[in-house]
């Protein structure tokens, strides 16, 4: 293995791409990292030990692959574009901790993926990927809804999606992604990445978040389902009032309206707030209060 260089080497990279005939696709959101300090740095950033099971989501060529590889106990890699199967195939041959499968992350069930093929599927999970821009937000939502516990999960990402993740109420980067990342995770803005570091370079600059367990919070939802779906209720129309949102979301009969009310007012929430004033706990108190009204009964 230490007789080839690395895949993300520029000139490698561009080698690859070269042998197998293959363009990257805008329509996937497809940009190569081709400096491998950067592919270091995001292995270290996730603490990679060799008995970690991790989930790779769009290993390309497989460049940070390959970095995860050796230092995970296995690697499991999730590739939507058919034509990069046989490419990786290749770049990963030295590999056989690593398995790849063809599967759209937004159709898997992540659970069963991990029971099926990581051999331990007890050890220690991480999430660890350089993530489609266009579709990072619907990621993310389907991890941090699947079934698993997740020791960390490091992610790149477009950097104003990264300052979204630790937003404060009020604030303009403040949304349903926010309290969807907040009620499960904690998150760092670890370190940024230039445009210059990809093969083709993106419009926009890059950043690595970390994102780590939380402490259980005060307050629970009774279903963490109807809070997800009370995260995107809330900010479906952002400068509408959360009354607006609310009945719009679950219906506007006289029946429907007075459930609604008779929650806000249990919740002790104004009606005519906007969404991005409500802290996660507010959110939570207003999924407990909409249920006990019956709102999610009809």
């Amino acid at each position: 293995m230490n007789d080839v260089p690395d895949i993300a080497t520029p000139w490698r990279t561009q080698a690859i791409m070269n042998q197998f005939d293959i363009a990257t696709k805008k329509s996937l959101g497809q940009n190569f990292l081709t400096d491998t300090q950067i592919l270091a740095k995001i292995v270290t950033a996730a603490d990679v030990q060799e008995d970690d099971n991790v989930i790779e989501i769009g290993p390309g060529i497989g460049a940070l692959t390959e970095q995860l590889a050796r230092k995970a106990g296995q690697v499991v890699a999730l590739e939507i574009d058919e034509r990069l199967i046989p490419v990786l195939d290749h770049t990963l041959a030295p590999y056989k901790n690593v398995t790849v499968l063809q599967e759209d992350v937004l159709k898997v069930n992540l659970k069963q993926m991990v029971m099926d093929n990581f051999n331990n599927p007890e050890r220690p999970l991480k999430l660890v990927a350089n993530l489609p821009y266009y579709i990072t937000t619907a990621i993310l939502m389907q991890v941090l809804q699947a079934d698993l516990k997740f020791d960390n999960i490091v992610v790149m990402m477009q950097k104003e999606v990264a300052d979204r993740l630790s937003a404060a109420p009020g604030t303009k980067d403040y949304g349903s992604l926010t309290l969807a990342v907040q009620y499960r995770m904690q998150a760092h803005l670890a370190f940024t990445v230039s445009r210059t570091s990809f093969i083709p370079s993106p419009n926009v600059d890059s950043a690595i978040v970390s994102l780590t367990p939380r402490k259980p919070l005060s307050v629970q939802p009774t279903s963490e389902g109807q809070l997800f779906s009370l995260f995107k209720i809330g900010f479906a129309m952002r400068r509408k009032t959360l009354w607006n949102n609310l009945i719009t979301g679950f219906g506007k009969s006289d029946t429907m309206k007075e459930k609604l009310r008779l929650a806000l007012t249990n919740a002790q929430i104004d009606p005519k707030i906007r969404a991005e004033r409500l802290t996660l706990e507010d959110f939570i108190t207003l999924q407990n209060a909409l249920a006990q009204a019956g709102v999610y009964n009809a």
